[in-house]
């Protein structure tokens, strides 16, 4: 008994083996695995970045606090916060900043006529 395989079988003549290995081919399967993977890690990073990103009205907010702020130091010009406000809402913002600081408002920033015409100033 002998460890040595049996003898190979001839191989007919019409096929011919190729001399070198092919290369493995990328199979169409695993293409689109990689596309979906890739288009779900791009779709789940676009989510996450457009739930991190401050709401419009957040950013009204942190303007309007800029603006009173502002007035206090008594700046000039447009803050940085007030960047991505609309432009008629940053008008409104300054007209209501601008009347609070005349006194022509009430504590819960509502219109008072008679305080206007007046010229009378809250107490704190």
């Amino acid at each position: 008994m002998t460890n040595q395989p049996p003898p190979m079988p001839a191989a007919p003549p019409s096929v011919a083996l190729p001399a070198v290995a092919p290369k493995q081919v990328v199979t169409r399967r695993r293409v689109l695995a990689v596309a979906v993977l890739l288009a779900g890690a791009l779709a789940v990073a676009g989510i996450v970045h457009w739930l991190g990103r401050p709401s419009y009205d957040e950013v009204v907010r942190g303007c309007q606090r800029a603006l009173v702020a502002q007035y206090e130091a008594h700046g000039r010009g447009r803050p940085a916060a007030c960047d991505g406000v609309k432009g008629d809402d940053y008008d409104a913002l300054v007209l209501n900043t601008a009347m609070g600081n005349l006194g022509w408002l009430d504590r819960d920033g509502t219109f008072d006529k008679d305080k206007m015409l007046e010229g009378t100033l809250d107490e704190p």
